[in-house]
């Protein structure tokens, strides 16, 4: 049996927690290569128009990998961290299997679907009894599988957190989800733009999740969103040791309407700059917005 992984949404977040899991419990799995064109568009021709882009490339991956594995790999989760996930994160198990119901994909399920801190274990130990692996070796599987990803994360924010102590360029803090950050047709070319232009790239993604949700609770008690919470929470605490604020989202992204615009707000003492995404072809407008973006924290810096 071989298991399809697409190289989308939820991918990003939790790459070496899966792709552990499923090593060490010796499963087969074939994971979507980096998105292009003809994914996107692909992706684009199954979708409603109202589709926001990080869906469209969820089904654009999935069409991929059909008749290259038995099983696609789309995981359901409503709750994270107590708080709740967009409706897209709940709906896309539904959403695929539908979109492709006259090709009978077959999907390994994973559901996550309430509040409780146990259920994701459950939702793992119970993808793993489904593909016939025994009771202690999914357990160890998932007790490697939360170190990996751990250990990963770890690295990834000391990493970071060096560049933020030590750096002298300027530094621009890029806001935006894992999905964006990490795809190659999104959040790609605006971090090579940002490089180029001089600047630090400093990832609100990378800090502790638990520790930005826990800040962010001092700027909103009522944002229910638990991503957005992890973005707004860094910010929150690392502000005053950047420069200025790149918002990164894609159309059209409800959450992120609503929640950039608060940080907007709220934050309006700091140079802020939001970029959307769409499937548009081309990066000139984004590099042109995001050099004169650069020359005025340049010049802003040379006046203090």
């Amino acid at each position: 049996m071989k298991i399809g992984i697409p190289r989308a949404l939820l991918y990003f977040k939790n790459e070496k927690f899966w792709t552990t899991f499923f090593d060490e419990i010796g499963a087969d799995y074939i994971i979507s290569p980096e998105t292009n064109r003809e994914i996107l568009t692909r992706g684009e021709n199954l979708s409603i128009d109202e589709t926001c882009l990080p869906t469209k490339l969820l089904i654009g991956h999935v069409d991929w990998l059909i008749d290259k594995c038995d099983y696609v790999f789309v995981p359901r989760v409503a709750f994270w961290r107590g708080y709740s996930m967009c409706t897209k994160f709940l709906a896309q198990t539904d959403l695929v299997s539908n979109t492709f119901r006259e090709k009978a994909v077959k999907l390994l399920y994973y559901n996550v679907y309430d509040k409780k801190v146990y259920r994701e274990r459950k939702a793992v130990y119970k993808m793993a009894k489904f593909l016939h692996v025994g009771r202690a070796q999914r357990k160890y599987a998932y007790m490697m599988a939360k170190q990996a990803q751990k250990y990963y994360e770890m690295f990834r924010e000391q990493n970071q957190m060096r560049i933020l102590e030590e750096s002298q360029k300027l530094k621009i803090m890029l806001v935006a989800h894992s999905y964006n950050l990490g795809d190659r047709y999104v959040g790609a070319p605006v971090v090579e733009t940002i490089k180029s232009l001089g600047c630090e790239p400093i990832f609100a993604e990378y800090f502790d999740e638990s520790e930005c949700i826990g800040a962010s609770k001092a700027v909103t008690t009522t944002m229910p969103w638990a991503y957005n919470r992890h973005l707004l929470g860094a910010i929150e605490l690392y502000k005053d040791k950047v420069d200025g604020i790149v918002l990164l989202t894609t159309f059209p992204c409800g959450t992120d309407s609503m929640v950039n615009e608060y940080i907007v707000r709220h934050y309006g003492d700091k140079p802020i700059i939001t970029l959307t995404v769409d499937s548009q072809d081309g990066t000139a407008g984004m590099e042109t917005r995001l050099e004169s973006f650069a020359d005025i924290i340049k010049m802003k810096r040379e006046r203090q």
